[in-house]
């Protein structure tokens, strides 16, 4: 006997979290109706051909309509809004609404947090503080909710010259990482194509009772300094990486205005702050960071199963036994990315060009 699956509401269907969960969940029998922005390109058109699911192209911003057609016969939700695609509370703040008048069952919202709440002297990162405004009104409503905080995308890295995150190559044949990061503090980080979809699926099939609560998850998969980040390129690519730590970001290309405060905003809450990049006592767990005024202790999603202070990964390699490292990353589809940007320095061993 066959049980149906339900059907998930989804939007961004074509951002590196959403498209994940959908690969993962219509692979085990759900059904998924995505907002998506357009319907061209490479991730939209693979979508299209996955089993069971509709996308509905068109901004969320003022268009209710859409909106409510998402939700239109779905019990689960899976919300990642995009912070240039237009005010993200307003979006966020329609997009709860419709599902509580849908009557969803399990809310699950990616967030992050406003470390301004956790010390006065940390700046509010504005693409990451509306998201836990959303989140606060979401708690507001009383639905059935999850938040998840996604660490670093291992997928971030690239030897195009984008700010905080390129792999320069030099002319003695190093390659370089330059960040606002303090070298020995640690950072989460996750495969977001590979891991993101099988751990919220994971909680998807645990189900409210398990996750409804109002949790917030962290889903990082490793825990690494920058130098550590480095020393798996490394080992990866048998191409030396070495870490410089630069209080000022780089900006070498055009970017949103937007995400330039972003960046300004990472050079004081990191660089010269050192605050956790995960705030707040849901993600805390033994020890004390050098350089921050933050005492960690364990408790809420970051705990072991025994209820003693864990790992920051703990959770998430539980809900995800298969995850990826970001060694083997490096190792495989960093590899793809950088031939898909164009670059040759895998074929030719030289200087990226």
């Amino acid at each position: 006997m066959t049980t149906t699956k339900k059907t998930i509401a989804i939007v961004n269907g074509t951002g590196r979290q959403a498209a994940s969960l959908i690969r993962a969940v219509t692979a085990v029998g759900y059904a998924v109706r995505a907002q998506v922005y357009s319907t061209e390109g490479l991730v939209a058109e693979e979508l299209a051909e996955l089993p069971n699911v509709t996308l509905f192209e068109g901004s969320l911003l003022d268009n209710p309509v859409l909106v409510d057609t998402i939700f239109e016969g779905a019990q689960i939700a899976f919300i990642n809004t995009n912070p240039l695609a237009g005010d993200e509370i307003k979006i966020g703040k329609v997009l709860a609404n419709a599902a509580k008048k849908r009557n969803i069952q399990h809310f699950i919202y990616s967030s992050m947090p406003d470390h301004s709440i956790h010390n006065p002297k940390w700046p509010s990162l504005p693409l990451w503080a509306c998201k836990f405004t959303v989140e606060n009104y979401i708690r507001q409503l009383g639905m059935p909710s999850t938040f998840v905080y996604a660490g670093i995308y291992y997928n971030n890295f690239t030897s195009l010259p984008y700010p905080l995150f390129c792999t320069e190559f030099k002319t003695d044949g190093t390659v370089e990482w330059r960040a606002p990061f303090h070298p020995d503090t640690k950072l989460p980080w996750l495969d977001a194509e590979h891991d993101f979809g099988p751990a919220v699926l994971q909680i998807i099939k645990d189900g409210p009772n398990r996750w409804g609560k109002g949790q917030r998850v962290a889903l990082a998969f490793e825990n690494l300094t920058p130098r550590q980040v480095c020393d798996a390129f490394t080992r990866a690519l048998n191409l030396p990486c070495n870490y410089v730590f630069d209080p000022q970001i780089e900006v070498k290309v055009g970017v949103p205005n937007g995400y330039r405060q972003q960046l300004l905003g990472l050079e004081v809450l990191f660089g010269q702050y050192n605050a956790p990049y995960f705030a707040g006592p849901d993600f805390q767990h033994s020890g004390r960071r050098k350089d921050s005024n933050d005492t960690i202790t364990g408790r809420n999603s970051s705990e072991s199963p025994r209820g003693k202070p864990g790992k920051l990964t703990d959770l998430a390699r539980t809900l995800w036994p298969g995850w990826r490292s970001l060694s083997e990353y490096f190792a495989t589809a960093f590899l793809v990315e950088e031939e898909a940007n164009g670059k040759t320095w895998m074929v030719d061993k030289t200087q990226s060009t």
